[in-house]
């Protein structure tokens, strides 16, 4: 159960790295445009603000990573940021787009519900 927990916790990291590449480094390329369905226009009024939410997902990659790197002891990092995901998706999902909800969110409350049964 630990393993497949671990995972979970890990997908949900490796998911918001993602997110930052896309945020920081693809927001104007066509591989960024593609996924958040903006025109190079938009892509270039909005690629600081892009740039910087990358940055956060960074952060949640990095906790999430930290608590998995702790093994039991980083069970509180693993809660925290993984409730931080799932808050991010919510409000994503009500304020840009309801796929948000199953993109992001879907996964850190299975990963949450996961480290909760295990923990």
């Amino acid at each position: 159960m630990i393993f497949i927990t671990d995972l979970a916790v890990g997908l949900v990291a490796l998911l918001h790295a993602y997110f930052l590449v896309l945020e920081m480094f693809l927001w104007d390329k066509p591989m960024g445009l593609k996924a958040f369905g903006n025109s190079k226009e938009k892509a270039a009024l909005t690629k600081v603000l892009a740039a910087n939410q990358g940055l956060y997902n960074g952060f949640i990659a990095a906790g999430l990573i930290w608590g998995l790197l702790h093994g039991a002891a980083g069970y509180d990092f693993k809660v925290f940021f993984l409730l931080c995901v799932i808050v991010a998706g919510i409000y994503g999902s009500i304020t840009a787009s309801k796929k948000i909800l199953y993109i992001q969110a879907g996964p850190g409350i299975i990963a949450l519900i996961l480290v909760l049964v295990s923990g």
